[in-house]
């Protein structure tokens, strides 16, 4: 008994040290790399706006999805990107993450021409190295909340691109903190992703955006 109480106790370290060194070492690498303002962020000809669904299961509007679009489009009215790549899951004919995203984007005012889909971003890992490998960003301003664009600078760091990101606003309450929690271990998995070098579930055809 008292040894499986020391293995328990053993094991239970390890997974609190594993998810302290996933956080420390995504933070570091984001560090100073998000902005809040956008007269403060640095130009890029790219965006990557990073999808999500537009609705929650009740039917309202996902306002994770709400804020990206909002943050997507004073962006691009401010002049600090050129065009959006918009990353998302289209895994099956009903769900399509990067068009519905289009359309809202053109609703903002942002030029359909100035807009790029990304089909394969099935995970945040994949949007990223999609993004360079396919559309050919070595630099790139992500788009989303700062918990996720920390994440993702973190990825980018790894595969050599120049990335910073936009905070699109947060989400408090129930569901803001739901999201949180399940970043804990996102940050866990990136960190195994890295480690084993995981590669984006495709690839494809290299898309030109105009420099």
């Amino acid at each position: 008994m008292r040894k499986l109480l020391k293995f328990g106790l053993m094991l239970s370290l390890l997974v609190v040290a594993v998810i302290f060194v996933s956080n420390v070492y995504v933070e570091r690498k984001a560090k100073n790399k998000t902005y809040n303002k956008v007269s403060n962020i640095p130009h890029n000809n790219v965006g990557l706006v990073l999808g999500t669904s537009k609705y929650v299961s009740n039917g309202n509007t996902n306002l994770f999805y709400k804020f990206r679009i909002e943050a997507a489009i004073e962006l691009y009215k401010a002049g600090k990107v050129n065009y959006i790549i918009v990353s998302g899951d289209n895994g099956t004919q009903y769900y399509d993450e990067p068009t519905t995203f289009k359309e809202d984007l053109i609703k903002g005012g942002i030029p359909s021409e100035n807009i790029f889909l990304d089909y394969a971003g099935f995970r945040t890992l994949d949007s990223v190295i999609r993004c360079k490998e396919i559309f050919g960003q070595e630099s790139v301003t992500i788009i989303s909340q700062q918990f996720h664009n920390e994440r993702a600078i973190a990825i980018a760091s790894a595969k050599n691109i120049e990335a910073i990101g936009y905070n699109a606003k947060n989400v408090g309450g129930r569901s803001g903190k739901k999201v949180k929690i399940r970043e804990v271990f996102a940050r866990v998995k990136l960190s195994l992703d890295l480690l084993f070098n995981k590669k984006a579930k495709f690839l494809g055809d290299k898309i030109i955006i105009p420099s």
